[in-house]
């Protein structure tokens, strides 16, 4: 655009101005001069600059004539325009699709809510109401085969294996646990028939490429705390390392907490946060510091989007000392393995107590009472009879910075 008399040039759009120079066109059709221009935000899709940018499922910032007649996403509220069909006559971006949908194999919908046939297929609710069920478990049955859960011997499961979850004890907080084991090749066999023995339908192996080739990683269905403490067979802990297998700072142990345990998204937040600012007290509890379970900067912005359950970051991001990832629950990635009964009590204790104490935190408990503070919760912690396991492990890191 060819440089105008101050008499001429039209008016800067943002300023107002009409000093001589260069006007820039905005993606809104206005003109405004460089000085403004220089502060504005520029669409990821047009490259135009634009005074408001939206934000997109795709992680970018588009204008407002870019976003005009793109479908916003059902699930996160977001503009895309790479939406695919979901249950319910609606659309999802693909983002959601991939990390918070499962396609049935039936009807080729997306859904939020899926059940697992026998064989690894996975059926929307309403496709599902097609198959028969298994009269011990519940598990879907095609018509060609037997329920693989109950059938199947003791199994290692791939990794991608994910049954439909049983819930044992009352709720309203669910754990499952995650606990990687290295097993000797010459005693695998020996292994596996000891876990399948002594879980029975409470737990399942799978492989996992992140542990040696004879390993495997030992997934509990959802129970509630007392339930865990109460009926997990504990004594299989020390059998397996009988066995020559062991379970350290190497591998993880991850716990699952349910999003339907807390009593709100405040609730949520009020429990993450606490957790990344208490970093170091945690990591010495926990037995290690890890790449796959970063205290990053990046997540700890993100605590808002992670207790509203709000898609953020990708698939890198679930390296995280709390994972926002997974649909229904909230995963602590923090702890190293252990095949010791009372650590690895210790660390469903952990979870489970600091979304109690966190549960009734309130604003004045903060700022009056230091809430956020690591001792006050370990008082809390000691008052509380029932993390036993988790008051022991509180002391033994209390002696060792101690020492």
């Amino acid at each position: 655009m060819p440089y105008l008399s101050v008499s001429l040039a039209p008016p800067c759009a943002m300023c107002g101005s009409r000093t001589a120079g260069v006007r820039h066109d905005t993606a809104e059709n206005e003109t405004v001069c460089t000085a403004c221009l220089s502060m504005m935000l520029w669409c990821d899709r047009c490259r135009a600059p634009s005074r408001v940018l939206v934000a997109t499922s795709d992680s970018g910032n588009w204008c407002g004539a870019c976003v005009a007649g793109v479908a916003i996403c059902a699930h996160c509220g977001r503009y895309s325009d790479n939406q695919v069909p979901a249950v319910g006559g609606v659309t999802v971006c693909a983002v959601c699709a991939h990390r918070h949908f499962d396609q049935c194999s039936m009807c080729a919908l997306w859904a939020a809510t899926t059940r697992y046939v026998s064989g690894g297929r996975r059926v929307c609710q309403g496709c599902a109401a097609g198959f028969a069920a298994c009269e011990d478990c519940g598990t879907l049955l095609p018509d060609y085969t037997a329920c693989d859960a109950c059938h199947s011997g003791p199994e290692v499961w791939n990794y991608s294996y994910k049954p439909d979850p049983r819930f044992y004890g009352t709720g309203p907080l669910y754990l499952g646990m995650e606990l990687e084991i290295i097993v000797p090749q010459r005693h695998r066999h020996e292994a596996v028939s000891a876990v399948a023995d002594a879980v029975g339908r409470l737990a399942y192996l799978k492989n996992d490429s992140s542990i040696e080739p004879s390993g495997f990683e030992l997934v509990t269905h959802p129970m509630d705390f007392p339930f865990a403490m109460r009926e997990f067979p504990w004594p299989l802990l020390g059998e397996l390392s009988a066995l020559g297998c062991s379970s350290d700072r190497r591998v993880g142990l991850h716990v699952h907490a349910s999003r339907a345990g807390f009593c709100s998204p405040a609730h949520i937040y009020r429990w993450a946060t606490f957790l990344y600012r208490n970093e170091i007290a945690v990591t010495e509890l926990a037995g290690r510091r890890s790449r796959y379970a970063r205290f990053s900067p990046q997540a700890r912005t993100r605590i808002k989007d992670t207790a509203k359950g709000h898609p953020h970051g990708n698939d890198v991001d679930r390296y995280q000392a709390v994972n926002p990832h997974p649909r229904h629950t909230l995963e602590v990635r923090v702890f190293a393995g252990s095949l010791n009964p009372v650590r690895v009590q210790a660390a469903l204790s952990f979870v489970a107590a600091t979304v109690e104490y966190t549960r009734g935190l309130t604003a004045h408990d903060i700022t009056a009472h230091h809430g956020w503070d690591w001792p006050r919760f370990t008082d809390w912690v000691h008052a509380h009879p029932d993390y036993p396991a988790l008051a022991q492990r509180l002391g033994e890191v209390s002696l060792a910075c101690a020492s």
